[in-house]
């Protein structure tokens, strides 16, 4: 009865802790979002840990608790992620990360001694106990950090990829191995490994129209994809030129593929009502969001896009994009006619010695709508995105924060780095495919088409 009481302290109490400093802390704006990306958090890498926990042994569970994941008792796994997942994010909002860390780990030192009849502590309790911090905790304090204050976009959207992979990738299939016991993760790692390192290859590459459109959320949207965090700005750009709704389509098709990989037919199932909400819900509540946040612009861009269904060539509205590339160097040209004889939609290409000298270096990709320029493999990748769906997704992939660094320092190290130019006087002639849609900067003047 004692080992009962102890669990049922273990859920409660934090319950109370968090509705206790919401009442207190009252409304604020993005507080929802931040702990609820919070939360999202914890409650796979607590599983992680607990996965962890079995092959280390720093603690164990006592029997009796019918509910449970991974040996682990549920009220001890849904309060441990409600104490570390929304009490500090609602209680101490104002002190600085390594004191609220400090402060719930001293609580963890007093209270896991204390369960003594729920949780028995091995030798090696602290260790793991330094390992939940790290991966747990920490992680989710920094996250419910920047979306409150709105900081580190970029960071909060990786992090917010990587929620989701654990997620649908490992929680939903934990959750349904517990309510439907059976082979679990044995299909998977029953194949041989080349052929597991393949699958894990092809469920990446179905994910990436979905981490693509987070990142374009950050990087041109000024946004993240959680409604109360959303874009602030429009975004019609990379994948997004192929299809509207580029995240639900991803997560519907990694989640039918993992279910063939892990043989689930539940898994399957998950994935069918993924699409239900999304067809349902999900479109009627963006649909009106969106166009009332956005009006016209956004009209004109799902008429001619689909939800599901993608397009072979881009979307183009707006002025269109600027790509520079030197005239003077050769393997420059010879990316300039590879790209034109491709025929790109809404990319103007303009030699890079028509700007000031000194002011340019690699090959420029300007969006021309009020977001940021981007230069060498970045600005290569974005053009990519102006030929056709194939090509827009090896852009993407070019993109990807880690990738395109590790691309770029091997492309200078090969000799293919930055360079300066001599600026060409007089500015020479520019072929554009439409010299009226073609706004360019002040030193740049648009030409007609030669006859």
């Amino acid at each position: 009865m004692t080992a009962d009481l102890e669990r049922a302290a273990a859920l409660y109490l934090p319950l109370c802790a968090a509705a206790i400093a919401w009442l207190l802390r009252g409304r604020q704006p993005r507080q929802f979002a931040a702990s609820l990306l919070s939360i999202l958090w914890t409650l796979p890498t607590l599983l992680i840990l607990q996965r962890l926990n079995q092959h280390f042994a720093w603690w164990s569970f006592a029997p009796g608790s019918e509910a449970s994941l991974r040996g682990m008792p549920l009220e001890l796994y849904l309060g441990w992620a409600i104490l570390w997942g929304i009490v500090p994010q609602l209680a101490f909002q104002r002190l600085a990360l390594p004191f609220v860390a400090g402060i719930m780990l001293a609580f963890d030192l007093v209270a896991m001694p204390l369960a003594s009849n729920a949780l028995h502590l091995n030798s090696t309790w602290l260790i793991g106990e330094s390992a939940a911090v790290i991966l747990v905790l920490i992680p989710a304090i920094v996250i419910a950090r920047w979306t409150l204050t709105n900081t580190q976009l970029l960071a909060r959207a990786l992090i917010q990829v990587t929620t989701a992979g654990l997620l649908f990738l490992y929680l939903i299939p934990e959750l349904i191995f517990a309510l439907r016991p059976g082979t679990g993760w044995q299909p998977l790692f029953a194949l041989s490994s080349p052929v597991r390192q393949l699958a894990l290859q092809g469920v990446f590459v179905l994910a990436l129209p979905g981490i693509a459109a987070v990142l374009e959320f950050a990087e041109r949207g000024v946004g993240t994809p959680i409604p109360y965090d959303p874009p602030q700005r429009l975004v019609t750009s990379g994948i997004y030129r192929y299809v509207a709704n580029p995240m639900q389509l991803s997560c519907v098709i990694v989640m039918l593929a993992w279910a063939a990989l892990l043989r689930s037919p539940w898994m399957g199932i998950a994935a069918c009502i993924s699409i239900a909400y999304s067809a349902g819900v999900a479109e009627w509540d963006e649909a009106q969001d969106l166009a009332q946040r956005f009006g016209m612009p956004w009209k004109v861009y799902r008429a001619r896009v689909g939800n599901w269904l993608p397009r072979w060539r881009p979307y183009h509205g707006g002025a269109g994009a600027i790509l520079y590339i030197a005239q003077s160097c050769g393997p420059c040209t010879q990316v300039r006619e590879w790209i034109e004889a491709r025929k790109p939609l809404g990319l103007y290409i303009v030699p890079a010695e028509s700007l000031p000298a000194g002011t340019i270096r690699r090959m420029r990709y300007d969006p021309h709508d009020g977001t940021p320029t981007v230069e060498g493999v970045r600005a290569m990748g974005r053009a990519l995105e102006h030929l056709n769906l194939a090509w827009a997704l090896c852009g993407a992939a070019l993109r990807l924060p880690i990738l395109w660094r590790i691309i770029q320092l091997f492309m200078d190290a090969s000799g293919l780095g930055s360079r300066v130019l001599t600026p060409a006087h007089p500015l020479p002639r520019l072929l554009l495919p439409d010299a009226q849609a073609y706004i360019g900067p002040s030193q740049v003047k648009p030409v007609a088409p030669r006859p």
